[in-house]
């Protein structure tokens, strides 16, 4: 049996890996989507459903490295030895990196043979010296090893490195190639790479946002019933401008589980419910977004006290901040609704459909609340927070919160082209939402 050392080195040398726990990029496309069981009476609802499912068009979003296609190349240090010394070489260059840490470039792989090299590197090498031409003109008994970045150890210390390892010559070899920094897409682009760059593995993930197969089934799952849940929105948004409370602005949450698709929470937008001296306060805890998942929240501490017998006091909303209590009918209708998942983390997995793209304090609420998806049906270009699209007059680039690698959570997010629901009042294009 390997050990756990020797297997990480054969590992390396065959350009093999474990997969990352957690990792929720990765293609799983031999999993089936679940069959869709339908959507749970709610009469809410129940009369939207004749003109409004299967409407319009999803469109998922771009992270913001697949905006910028950050498919950057950086310069690496390659050696070659003996192959029966690669592992020695290998052991030794490990000590390069960072307190001995893993592979820093797992999408590339550790050894080449010099028959895999690209056809300009064997030009290249065969044609430097004698030892080149004799390594790629006959049967070899050598191979190529990526050292590390040029960037993040420097050429003496690989010299001094491999000056250790006994089969290597006192003037090690040590050459200087360009190497895509990021992972492939796809087996295309990674066969590409492999003829362009250096051999190149294909891990079926997206390193710069969430697999196709995984968009594809999340996009299979709400396609029928989106249209719904944002004519939904745009009703709550519309009763919201009609009352006087806020914006025309409208947020939905829903459940989708085995036995159907459920409403959970809905919301208008508020800012101009509460004032000071005659004076609109426009407090960011008033948008729809956040006073639905507020909603939702309140739902479960319902449950919780009621369970428990505590009696809950009624908000005073002239001096509440949040304005997270009912004020319109749609409000209220889905309010006094019990939540369907009591013994849920909040909004953890649940859907926001939402008239116009979330601001950044929305998209980050979005987040913490730990939602699984999100659609917006009107992108806000100078305030948004989910989009990654290059923003309007020189505005910068969208901060695509939805899957940035940073945060501790990502979702799924669409921008839902509309069809068959009303025109809304305009809304100023620098407005927070």
């Amino acid at each position: 049996m390997l050990s756990l050392k020797q297997n990480t080195m054969a590992d390396e040398i065959s350009g093999n890996s474990c997969p990352v726990s957690g990792d929720v990029s990765g293609d799983d496309s031999q999993s089936q989507p679940l069959p869709t069981p339908g959507l749970k009476p709610n009469p809410i609802v129940d009369d939207l459903k004749k003109n409004h499912l299967n409407k319009g068009v999803l469109i998922p979003l771009k992270t913001t490295q697949e905006v910028r296609q950050d498919h950057t190349t950086v310069y690496a240090y390659i050696t070659r030895a003996p192959t029966k010394s690669a592992n020695d070489v290998i052991t030794a260059l490990r000590t390069l990196r960072p307190e001995g840490g893993a592979n820093p470039l797992p999408h590339l792989r550790t050894c080449a043979k010099p028959t895999d090299l690209p056809a300009h590197l064997k030009t290249q090498f065969m044609n430097d010296d004698p030892v080149g031409r004799q390594i790629h003109t006959s049967k070899s008994t050598w191979i190529y090893i990526i050292a590390g970045e040029v960037r993040e150890i420097s050429k003496s210390d690989v010299i001094k490195t491999l000056s250790t390892v006994d089969a290597l010559e006192n003037d090690p070899f040590i050459a200087t190639i360009t190497i895509p920094l990021l992972a492939p897409t796809s087996q295309v682009q990674a066969a590409l790479w492999s003829s362009q760059y250096w051999p190149t593995v294909y891990r079926k993930n997206n390193p710069l946002g969430p697999h196709p197969s995984m968009v594809g089934r999340g996009t299979d799952e709400i396609k029928e019933d989106a249209s719904l849940w944002m004519a939904l929105a745009h009703q709550v948004a519309l009763q919201a401008k009609e009352a006087g409370i806020g914006e025309a602005m409208g947020a939905v949450i829903v459940q989708r589980g085995e036995n159907g698709t459920e409403l959970v929470g809905l919301a208008g937008d508020a800012r101009k419910h509460q004032e000071c001296n005659g004076a609109i306060l426009n407090n960011t805890v008033t948008h729809c977004v956040l006073r639905a998942i507020s909603m939702v929240a309140q739902k479960l501490v319902r449950h919780e006290h009621r369970e428990a017998g505590i009696t809950a006091e009624a908000a005073n909303l002239y001096y509440d901040c949040f304005q997270d209590q009912p004020l319109i009918e749609l409000e209220r209708r889905c309010f006094e609704q019990e939540h369907p998942n009591k013994d849920g983390y909040l909004c953890h997995g649940l859907e926001l459909y939402v008239t116009h793209e979330p601001c950044v304090a929305c998209s980050m609420g979005i987040l913490h609340s730990r939602m699984g998806k999100a659609v917006f049906c009107h992108q806000m270009g100078r305030t948004g927070g989910l989009s990654s699209d290059d923003r309007p007059d020189g505005g910068g680039r969208g901060l695509g919160l939805f899957w940035r690698r940073e945060l501790n959570w990502s979702l799924l997010a669409w921008a839902w082209e509309r069809e068959n629901v009303p025109d809304l009042p305009p809304i100023d294009p620098t407005t927070h939402v």
